[in-house]
């Protein structure tokens, strides 16, 4: 059963069973590498009658990286790339949240990753909500949004003897979500 859209408002949890928060990064100019983290937590206040009203967070665990490849995501605990020891968390708080229909919103908010915190903007699809089988209202929402790791002071590369890098700057952060109603 879906409900209106104005009858979304409240406050919501991130179900981590039914969310992926994910990535993707240049490898050696010729493929990409794509990999989730797979421990955070999020909330979010949802205003479905004045979306500008809604607000959100997310802290991501950085120890959490997993592109499948266990070697590569040793490397990207260490210093090199997010030093998770040092910096166990990477935030994102929203700051604006704009509509531009029904079912796309702009989001901008602060993330910080490492000791460097950047403004950034996500579009985002709504792609619905259901009252699932347990009782509980669900929204989706679909984004991404490309960052420049080196902004946030992630500069760890090697050169190619052909030429170029082993490792792009460019790195596009995908969110699958699915929240949970509260109360």
């Amino acid at each position: 059963m879906t409900v209106p859209l104005s009858d979304i408002t409240g406050d919501y949890v991130l179900d981590p069973a039914h969310t992926r928060i994910g990535f993707i990064a240049r490898h050696a100019m010729v493929t990409k590498v794509r990999g989730a983290f797979h421990q955070f937590e999020g909330t979010a206040h949802l205003d479905g009658a004045d979306p500008t009203r809604s607000t959100g967070q997310v802290v991501i665990k950085t120890e959490s990286i997993d592109t499948g490849v266990a070697q590569r995501d040793q490397h990207l605990r260490t210093n090199d790339f997010l030093d998770a020891p040092t910096f166990p968390d990477i935030t994102f708080r929203t700051t604006a949240v704009e509509a531009k229909s029904e079912s796309d919103y702009r989001v901008t908010g602060d993330l910080t990753i490492k000791d460097t915190t950047k403004p950034i903007t996500i579009d985002f699809e709504y792609t619905g909500n259901a009252v699932d089988p347990y009782g509980n209202l669900r929204v989706g929402l679909e984004g991404s949004v490309t960052i420049s790791r080196k902004e946030f002071g992630i500069t760890w590369n090697a050169a190619l003897e052909g030429g170029g890098v082993l490792v792009g700057d460019k790195v596009v952060l995908e969110f699958d979500v699915s929240a949970i109603k509260q109360g």
